[in-house]
């Protein structure tokens, strides 16, 4: 028998819930990860952790790109007018700079953040709506995101919004899909 040990019968359905109490250790570690697995599923629970990420994600892109900054001469209107940072105390140069990092960071964080939270939501909602999880999804979640985030420029600028936006989760999906094409053929075939 090429099957052995395979059973044809069906799963016993899982035994009602019982209060937590009565529930061993390993069901309620098992309860437990089914609340915490189901959260993360639903459309809110990924908006959330798609906000998250991009925060963290946005606050680490802001720290690198404004320590980047002080490659030619600052000027100091936070501290002294018309004066250059290079000719201020060397207390008062850490001074200005942690500032602007840490309010070039914040706006970043905030910033990534926001349109992680936005565009995962939509996306999630576009999907649970069509029943489909393809690659129009990500297109009508990057266009709906892009145009709502620059509607108040005017039309045009959520157009171009819409389409850049669009564009974007389109080439991301491309990338990241790319590695679900046919297996080679061979050890050498790349």
């Amino acid at each position: 028998m090429p099957y052995e040990g395979f059973s044809l019968e069906l799963a016993q359905p899982p035994p009602p819930d019982k209060p937590l109490a009565e529930m061993t250790p390993e069901e309620q570690g098992e309860k437990g990860a089914e609340v915490i697995i189901g959260a993360m599923q639903s459309c809110p629970g990924k908006a959330a952790i798609s906000g998250v990420m991009g925060f963290g994600l946005g606050g680490v892109f802001g720290l690198f790109m404004a320590s980047m900054s002080y490659d030619t001469p600052m000027h100091s209107p936070l501290q002294q007018p018309g004066k250059l940072i290079y000719d201020l105390p060397f207390k008062e140069q850490l001074k200005v700079a942690w500032k602007d990092m840490y309010t070039r960071a914040w706006s970043s964080a905030k910033n990534f953040g926001y349109i992680g939270l936005i565009y995962a939501g939509v996306e999630c909602c576009i999907e649970s709506t069509r029943g489909k999880s393809d690659h129009w999804n990500g297109l009508s979640a990057g266009c709906l995101t892009g145009g709502g985030l620059a509607y108040k420029s005017g039309p045009q600028a959520a157009a171009l919004g819409c389409a850049s936006f669009a564009a974007f989760s389109a080439a991301i999906d491309m990338y990241m899909n790319s590695e679900n094409g046919r297996p080679p053929k061979n050890d050498f075939e790349q």
